[in-house]
């Protein structure tokens, strides 16, 4: 697999996924640009990550990430926050990695 990327924009704050392929897949979670979390995982199909959003008053956040080991699917990603589940779509990775799906 190789390097992925999920974004999204929400109540003004940039969340980032990045995944990075390699014998383990590191993991890096980031708002705003900055990374509040990471993991290096090699067994399991899904994994979360947990972040606050830097407001007044900080408002935790989930990001669960799927089908990892999946080869015939793509991994999927999705924000649980305030009782909603919103997916975060793929874009290209940054430093010229697979772009994303246009369709």
């Amino acid at each position: 697999m190789s390097d992925r990327h999920f974004h999204v924009d929400h109540a003004g704050h940039s969340i980032s996924v990045e995944i990075h392929s390699g014998h383990a897949r590191e993991i890096e979670l980031l708002v705003d640009g900055k990374e509040v979390g990471s993991r290096r995982e090699r067994a399991s199909d899904a994994v979360e990550l947990t972040g606050e959003l830097p407001d007044d008053v900080p408002q935790p956040f989930t990001v669960r990430v799927e089908r990892l080991r999946h080869r015939a699917h793509d991994p999927a990603c999705t924000l649980l926050l305030d009782g909603e589940e919103i997916a975060m779509p793929e874009r290209p990775a940054v430093g010229g990695g697979r772009p994303a799906n246009p369709f």
